[in-house]
């Protein structure tokens, strides 16, 4: 999204950990990691419900491995820090349910690869992916905060909780962008929902205002006249699945660029990178950064589209929204030939089957700070979020300027 020609306000939105949608997405995404551990063909498309005291997990699997389910989701859980029985939804008395059945021999048999048949494509649909100058990490300014705001509210309630020692895992954030010819020039409303105890709200939002807003908003950004909201219904302190039954993949703009930039409407969590829904959206994320770090463009989003069992793509477009340093349509014939874009070459380039995902799941899965930070699972270490490379940025350069 650039509107050269207009100023306007944007605002995007962040949810923590703690909130509903995104345990489930967490819980579906480790149940997903320990399959891929144990074997790592497995196809897996795992969703979970949390509400009162009950997860529901159901899905289709192949797989050669032995999970624990249930001892994967407690442990989830656990890990948020839904730890107390008052929460209405805790690790030690959550209900755990299952329904898990074996995938449709039907869509095996498109995506298997087998002696005649190259993998295709693990549905159909169209993935986008967005790149921007806007910010170091080449993200979309509001997502931009809007997630460090909800990674500290998580971070003070585990790490520092000295500071706010009554903050409970469940919050969202929100971050409104004022723009001028498309470039971003001060934050006009920052809105913080966190869930807590039953403290005082003017202590509340003095705490969060200072411990989470002022640390994380650069003071440089503020608008002179800056609204600021916390708590604006006066009382978060029903929260998490006890008050929002939590579903995975209903967070999708929150997973992807904040609303800005096209979205193709399939979720990420619990689906394995045979899944164009994921390992798509990826790359195509991994091509508009690169082209933006490039320099050969200021804004990027990229559009793969593809047919369930067929393994090239069915259509390819490039937008730079007339940012672009060289000419556009050279720019797109040098990305299709440099960049893999069947499902087995997407997952091989970005080294896909690797137990990484729960790590995706709270935060977005784009434009992360950690991108290339180790992911611990079972006493081993992987590099995470290998689409956030920009390896190729210098070739790509290289190819279009000689």
């Amino acid at each position: 999204m650039i509107l050269k020609n207009r100023n306007f306000i944007f605002s995007s939105e962040s949810v923590t950990e703690g909130h509903p949608d995104k345990v489930a997405d967490q819980i579906s995404d480790a149940i997903l990691d320990d399959m891929i551990a144990g074997d790592s063909s497995s196809r897996v498309a795992v969703e979970t419900l949390v509400t009162t005291g009950i997860c529901f997990i159901s899905g289709e699997v192949s797989t050669k491995t032995y999970s624990d389910i249930f001892s994967i989701a407690k442990r989830v859980i656990k890990r948020i820090g839904y730890t107390k029985e008052e929460y209405g939804f805790s690790d030690a008395t959550v209900g755990i349910l299952t329904s898990i059945k074996n995938q449709s021999s039907d869509i095996a048999m498109g995506v298997n690869t087998s002696s005649d048949h190259e993998q295709g494509a693990g549905d159909q649909g169209m993935m986008f992916g967005y790149a921007t100058i806007e910010t170091d990490d080449l993200m979309p300014m509001p997502i931009n905060l809007a997630h460090k705001l909800t990674k500290r509210l998580a971070y003070v309630r585990k790490e520092k909780a000295d500071l706010i020692p009554y903050l409970r895992p469940d919050g969202k954030s929100q971050v409104s962008v004022r723009y001028e010819a498309g470039v971003p020039k001060e934050i006009t409303a920052v809105v913080i929902s966190t869930q807590t105890d039953d403290i005082d709200l003017e202590q509340v939002r003095n705490d969060v205002r200072e411990h989470i807003i002022k640390p994380v908003i650069p003071e440089d950004m503020w608008a002179k006249d800056i609204k600021i909201y916390i708590n604006p219904t006066g009382r978060f302190i029903l929260g998490g699945p006890v008050a929002d039954t939590g579903l995975t993949g209903r967070k999708i703009i929150v997973d992807t660029y904040g609303g800005v930039g096209s979205h193709g409407g399939g979720a990420f969590s619990g689906k394995d990178p045979s899944k164009v829904d994921r390992s798509a959206s990826y790359m195509a994320r991994y091509i508009a950064k690169n082209v933006v770090a490039s320099t050969l463009a200021d804004v990027c989003e990229v559009q793969i589209a593809y047919a369930i069992g067929v393994a090239d793509p069915v259509s390819f477009m490039l937008n730079t929204y007339g940012t672009e340093k060289v000419d556009r349509e050279k720019l797109e014939k040098t990305v299709r030939e440099m960049f893999p874009l069947k499902p087995t070459q997407i997952i091989k380039h970005l080294d896909l089957l690797r137990p990484i995902y729960i790590n995706t799941a709270a935060y977005g899965h784009f434009g992360r700070v950690e991108k290339q930070r180790q992911v611990n699972f079972n006493n081993k270490s992987f590099e995470g979020f290998t689409w956030e490379r920009t390896d190729l940025a210098d070739k790509l350069k290289t190819a279009l300027n000689g």
